[in-house]
């Protein structure tokens, strides 16, 4: 079947390339998801091993609909009985655009009344409660074009289980995965963050260092559905397990002013079981020195919207690029909302890419061409850069 991949807005072809390093066929980036050619077994990989896709979807039919009548009719046609059980829960969520039945709510009202008239019909009840494991079932109607899916993840694949607690602003798992991936960290890699925060950046890249699959602890909704074979999961996650490795040499290295950001950073490493790769410190930004042995830094400073006002941002950026010279071995990565970052970091970055932390549309601004460490361009180093 086709399996579905949300993604952040920028994030899509790094994501389809995780895709394909995981082996899985007929690989596609569209805006804001990826799709690829699957079964049960690959959406579980996919849910585990993922760092950068939002959730996984099973597509089970896609049809055109101007008319009530032919979604209901659409919808019935699918066999609703395999997927779900007599006691299930299967709310229903979407979303339409461009298309000739724009009403939600109306939509969501005829996909419920066709699920329910199909469920009827075989198990022979008219009425169900919904006590059991939840089935959720999302639709998209894009220029009238429908597409029927489950929701095999649950609560999104960004939240990993380590961040219990974040922060005021904190920045998306799944895009602190993508900047780790676009600055090419490799597991003999020194990663700094001046302004860690959580400490989400640290911890992602000490998870690609060691190799751990993020989903590896959790629990995703799937695994409780009846049409769900019991042992696809455990064997994914055993199948994880191999891949760990030693970092050979890697290590991060987190600072922030404020002693809360540099206890919870270190709180959320021991969740995240990479304690042993990341060093936390308070050390305010002005008297930040960087070292001249390799090294890669990355960071989310606060920004206007975030946290700073506008002019206290424009002078973090300043100090900020008053610390990062161009030196051979260093690169550096910095993600904001500011357009005029550039102006008053001091200097134009070698590559921008947009990218979305959330709904913030946001720039990458990358500086690496006087550098070894870090990134060429803006491919994804999965599977690509580091033979080790």
């Amino acid at each position: 079947m086709t399996i579905v991949v949300p993604t952040l807005f920028g994030l899509e072809g790094l994501v389809a390339d995780e895709l394909r390093f995981f082996g899985m066929e007929q690989v596609r980036a569209e805006n804001g998801r990826v799709l690829f050619e699957g079964d049960l077994e690959e959406a579980a990989r996919a849910n585990i091993r993922l760092r950068m896709g939002e959730r996984v979807l099973l597509e089970l039919s896609r049809f055109t609909a101007v008319t009530f009548e032919e979604l209901f009719q659409g919808v019935r046609d699918i066999p609703w009985e395999y997927w779900v059980g007599r006691t299930d829960t299967f709310p229903v969520k979407g979303w339409s655009l461009n298309s000739t039945l724009h009403s939600v709510p109306d939509c969501q009202s005829i996909i419920k009344k066709a699920i329910v008239d199909r469920l009827s019909s075989h198990y022979g009840i008219e009425w169900f409660e919904e006590t059991g494991p939840t089935v959720q079932i999302q639709f998209s109607i894009m220029k009238d074009e429908v597409s029927i899916m489950l929701d095999t993840s649950g609560p999104g694949l960004h939240k990993r289980g380590y961040r219990a607690n974040a922060n005021e602003a904190p920045l998306r798992e799944t895009l602190a995965a993508g900047m780790v991936d676009l600055a090419h960290v490799r597991r003999d890699s020194t990663v700094l963050d001046p302004m860690c925060g959580s400490g989400t950046i640290l911890i992602e890249a000490a998870l690609k260092a060691r190799n751990i699959s993020p989903g590896l602890t959790r629990r995703f909704a799937c695994e409780k559905w009846s049409c769900f074979p019991e042992e696809i999961f455990p064997r994914e996650r055993e199948a994880a397990r191999a891949l760990i490795r030693k970092p050979e040499g890697f290590q991060a290295i987190g600072y922030d002013i404020d002693t809360n950001a540099v206890e919870l950073t270190e709180s959320n490493a021991r969740k995240a079981h990479v304690e042993d790769l990341i060093k936390v410190r308070k050390l305010d930004l002005h008297r930040l020195i960087l070292p001249r042995t390799p090294l890669i830094l990355i960071t989310n400073p606060p920004y206007g919207e975030r946290m700073l006002d506008r002019q206290e941002a424009e002078e973090l950026y300043q100090v900020l690029g008053s610390r990062c010279h161009p030196q051979p071995d260093h690169s550096y990565y910095v993600i904001t909302s500011d357009e005029k970052f550039e102006e008053y970091f001091g200097r134009p970055a070698d590559r921008r890419r947009k990218l979305y932390n959330g709904m913030l549309k946001c720039n990458l601004y990358m500086y690496y061409k006087n550098s070894n460490s870090g990134g060429k361009n803006n491919e994804s180093t999965i599977g690509k850069r580091n033979p080790r």
